[in-house]
């Protein structure tokens, strides 16, 4: 299914904020809307909702990345230690390797913009391949 996302900043917003799967109060908005909501967004701007999506996504994203170097190191490497063919010290730096990996590609997601395309996530086309398209 579908998710509900409901964005105000009153106290009659209070109720579909509560109700929505994310509610996400402005600043500018009342107290109560604000400890209603699960995002408050600090400035009055409408387009830090669709920028805070995008972070959003790109959160997950990156989440899943991770889970999958993580889980692909531990498919390929725990079998092939535990019956021997890895010395331990080779296997204790590889889990500590996979673990920076993990770490310096979740360090490495500060500095995307969100206010500009993330390569990993889009399933369109970058921007400079859209222009070099036509598109």
């Amino acid at each position: 299914g579908s998710r509900a996302v409901m964005v105000g900043d009153g106290v009659n917003d209070t109720p579909a904020l509560t109700a929505a799967h994310v509610g996400i109060a402005v600043g500018s908005g009342t107290d109560v809307a604000i400890e209603s909501a699960d995002v408050t967004l600090v400035r009055d701007d409408p387009a830090d909702v669709t920028k805070a999506m995008r972070i959003a996504d790109g959160t997950i994203a990156k989440v899943r990345q991770n889970l999958f170097w993580a889980f692909a190191y531990n498919a390929t490497l725990l079998p092939i230690a535990s019956i021997g063919l890895l010395n331990p010290a080779v296997a204790g730096g590889a889990m500590a390797a996979s673990s920076v990996s993990v770490v310096s590609n979740s360090l490495a997601f500060m500095r995307w913009d969100p206010d500009t395309e993330y390569r990993a996530l889009s399933r369109r086309p970058a921007a400079w391949a859209r222009r070099r398209l036509g598109d």
